[in-house]
């Protein structure tokens, strides 16, 4: 990603509405699907600022690995011990069949080869564990929020399994999400493009609708795990 939007990240993570939600999400589909254990061993590939380790770490210990140097030294002190710079695919250094759940947020978008990424997590995780992984939908949607965050791609929901399956990984489930402000996020995007102010859209709106996005992106939590949404502007999928 851009160096921006890691600074972006570290100053909004605790407060932006994207952000916020997705966790409550999140948590909701470990609690209820996965349930990993308060003694699991529990890896995130990617994890940025260490946005996530707070809601991870009600599930079990966490480790974390972050190949941006800036982002890795923040990750690490809210982590409280050293989060490492292991890479896709190989994950050199990285104990085999160590993990009861490795979390990948939207962060297989960022690997150039996303099957071969998928092999090498299969490596860490135990018998019996799963990955849970975030991703962007649909082409079309493509904007400079991708440039900016340097995706190689957006997912359709029929490609990301093929993907997942031709890795050797059951799908347990999969969903569509972020799917009650589609439309409007939709609509921001084609119409920037339209008119050629095509940004990478990550501010934070003001606290009035920071709140309202939300709530109504939170709102997803009741619906995640249970069935699937038909669209939304992410995807997200338990596999094992």
């Amino acid at each position: 990603m851009d160096r921006a939007v890691f600074d972006r990240m570290a100053e909004l993570d605790a407060q932006h509405w994207w952000f916020v939600a997705r966790r409550d999400i999140l948590s909701t589909l470990i609690g209820k699907y996965l349930r990993p254990g308060t003694s699991a061993r529990i890896l995130e590939i990617g994890c940025g600022t260490g946005h996530n380790f707070g809601m991870l770490g009600a599930f079990g210990a966490v480790d974390g690995l972050e190949i941006d140097e800036k982002a890795r030294a923040l990750s690490s002190q809210r982590l409280g011990k050293p989060v490492g710079d292991a890479a896709l695919p190989a994950l050199e250094g990285v104990e085999d069949s160590a993990y009861d759940l490795v979390a990948l947020l939207d962060v297989l978008e960022h690997v150039e080869g996303d099957e071969a990424a998928l092999l090498g997590i299969r490596k860490k995780l135990k018998p019996g564990g799963k990955l849970l992984v975030t991703v962007p939908a649909n082409k079309w949607m493509w904007s400079a929020h991708d440039v900016a965050h340097h995706h190689h791609r957006r997912y359709e929901r029929q490609e990301f399994l093929s993907v997942a399956k031709r890795a050797g990984f059951k799908v347990d489930y999969v969903s569509h999400f972020n799917t009650v402000l589609f439309p409007l996020i939709a609509a921001v995007r084609l119409l920037s493009k339209a008119i050629g102010r095509d940004t990478a859209d990550d501010a934070q709106p003001p606290a009035p609708v920071n709140a309202l996005f939300r709530n109504l992106f939170g709102a997803e939590r009741l619906a995640i795990g249970r069935f699937g949404l038909p669209f939304g502007v992410s995807l997200v999928a338990v596999l094992s």
